[in-house]
């Protein structure tokens, strides 16, 4: 299962996703060993992780798992199936957004606002509330139905982060929530927010942290027939972001990598292992080992930038 699918981003190739339980677990064990390793944990954690590898290893339910073939799934199709639950339940990665969020864009006057990747209309309803005349541009017509029925006043349209049906110089304020994480070259995006903005404008970008999609939480695209699928996800640099925001005169203000709260305490293994379906890995995995999912993903989970276009 490992022939060539195509060369992605960056010029290296893309194989066939081939995702097993087993693996996973070991990865994050692997991480918590690593945290470890650089004095984040004592021996007493790294003699409970090497023994609960050797569980691992040992269990039928996992050493006998057949694995999953994994296709290679688009965004629009991954949102319109998540657009009637994409709010409820809350996605935990609001809670960590949006406090720095609202503390970049609170004290901005309020103006013209391009949600840029408005989803179902989060961030819009949020700034029109706070008297700004609000467009949201996403490429999913399901997003934008539900960003219509909660923002009515609201001008928004289908169209891409690279092609913005907005004219130049149009907009105070570009946001733009958890999207660009789809993105697999950050500078035409820039550009056109560059673009749209007015001299002096202002960009707020949240987008979801490389650790995270390392760590496994990228968004389900399965095929017609329910086929296994991941949307198209992509693990942005620090340095990405300022090598497509400097040239077009984005200077940055602000960066923030906010953590959510920490857990009062970690959970008990479970006795009996329970791999669970495709649908819902990796979640269903990491309870088995919480102590190593604790360590493993004990960072932040979002990346937040403000930039602001030079006057000239």
């Amino acid at each position: 299962m490992n022939s060539v699918a195509g060369i992605g981003a960056g010029g290296y190739r893309r194989r066939v996703i081939y995702q097993h339980p087993l693996a996973y677990l070991l990865g994050v064990e692997g991480l918590a060993l690593l945290r470890a390793w650089a004095g984040d944990h004592d021996e007493e954690f790294v003699r409970a992780r090497l023994a609960e590898v050797r569980r691992l290893l040992d269990e039928p339910a996992l050493a006998g798992h057949p694995g999953v073939v994994v296709r290679r799934g688009d965004t629009p199709s991954a949102y319109r199936r998540w657009s009637g639950t994409y709010d409820e339940p809350r996605n935990s990665l609001f809670d960590v957004d949006e406090p720095v969020m609202r503390e970049i864009l609170d004290p901005l006057p309020a103006g013209v606002v391009l949600d840029a990747a408005c989803g179902t209309g989060r961030y819009a309803e949020y700034l029109a509330a706070r008297g700004h005349r609000v467009h949201g541009v996403d490429t999913s017509p399901d997003m934008l139905g539900r960003a219509r029925a909660r923002v009515p006043d609201g001008g928004f349209l289908r169209g891409e982060l690279d092609r913005l049906p907005m004219a130049d110089g149009s907009v105070d304020v570009v946001v733009c929530a958890l999207a660009l994480v789809h993105v697999p070259a950050l500078a035409p995006v820039m550009a056109e927010f560059a673009r749209v903005l007015k001299p002096g404008g202002h960009l707020v970008i949240s987008d979801v942290h490389r650790d995270l999609v390392l760590l496994g939480s990228v968004v389900h695209s399965p095929g017609p027939a329910g086929e296994p699928g991941l949307a198209p996800t992509y693990r942005h640099s620090t340095g990405d972001y300022l090598r497509a925001a400097l040239p077009v005169g984005l200077r940055a203000r602000r960066c923030e990598e906010p953590r959510p709260a920490p857990a009062d305490r970690v959970a008990t293994a479970p006795e009996q292992i329970t791999v669970g379906d495709w649908a819902d890995w990796p979640w269903t995995l990491l309870p088995l080992v919480p102590a190593a999912s604790s360590a493993a993903w004990d960072r932040s989970p979002v990346l937040v930038w403000h930039f602001q276009l030079d006057l000239s």
